[in-house]
């Protein structure tokens, strides 16, 4: 597939977004969703009618007592959402028998999140800055410290204690951006510590992060629910 290449001035200055608590989007990773709710659908709808084809994806801000659990939808509305989230294109769709669409966003830029605007569609709308984000355009981020066998060694021990399994062949050949996005996104960590993979200013701070995370609940040995 050809990926679709963008500077500042091709993106939009303001995109539809989708609150959801949990997911995860970086830039050139992919993140697939199960589209079904009826004000989605037609966001959804609205946007493959754009040049650009861009969702932004942004988490609220969790309430005290939360536990990553899922929002009701309109508590997501109302909620105080992160000011960072991240704009995919819509690359993938398929529509099922029942009405819903398994799509596939492409991620393209990180965002700051402006004002909401007011109008007339059922989803949110939000004017969004670009600027501090311009090095997520340019090619695929080294990571030049980098230890893959340090960090194989961390990521199976904390595969092993949170019984998930991997194919660790494709992981030793991987280059380190695709290794350490596609681990972010796929390892099963709270939200606020999503956010925190996503906010890391450099590809090297979110290895960093990411290790700390995976060392961290190994420590607890599950305290914190990650690996239950």
């Amino acid at each position: 597939m050809v990926i679709r290449k963008y500077g500042l001035a091709d993106l939009p200055e303001s995109i539809p977004v989708f609150p959801l608590p949990g997911a995860l989007l970086l830039p050139r990773a992919r993140l697939p969703l199960n589209i079904f709710e009826p004000r989605y659908l037609a966001m959804l709808e609205d946007t493959l009618k754009t040049p650009h084809r861009l969702i932004g994806m942004i988490q609220p801000v969790l309430l005290p007592g939360d536990r990553g659990e899922r929002h009701e939808t309109e508590r997501v509305e109302t909620a105080r959402l992160h000011r960072i989230g991240c704009a995919g294109r819509v690359t993938a769709f398929q529509e099922t028998e029942d009405g819903r669409y398994l799509i596939t966003l492409s991620g393209v830029a990180r965002f700051r999140l402006g004002p909401i605007e007011q109008g007339f569609t059922p989803y949110l709308r939000a004017q969004v800055d670009w600027v501090s984000f311009e090095r997520d355009l340019g090619r695929a981020e080294m990571d030049p410290g980098f230890d893959r066998d340090g960090f194989l060694d961390v990521l199976g021990r904390f595969f092993e204690a949170a019984q998930l399994s991997s194919d660790w062949e494709s992981l030793k050949e991987a280059d380190a951006e695709l290794l350490i996005n596609s681990l972010s996104i796929l390892c099963p960590f709270d939200p606020e510590e999503r956010q925190a993979l996503l906010e890391a200013p450099t590809l090297a701070n979110r290895r960093e992060t990411l290790t700390a995370l995976m060392e961290f609940a190994l420590r607890s040995g599950g305290d914190d629910g990650v690996l239950q």
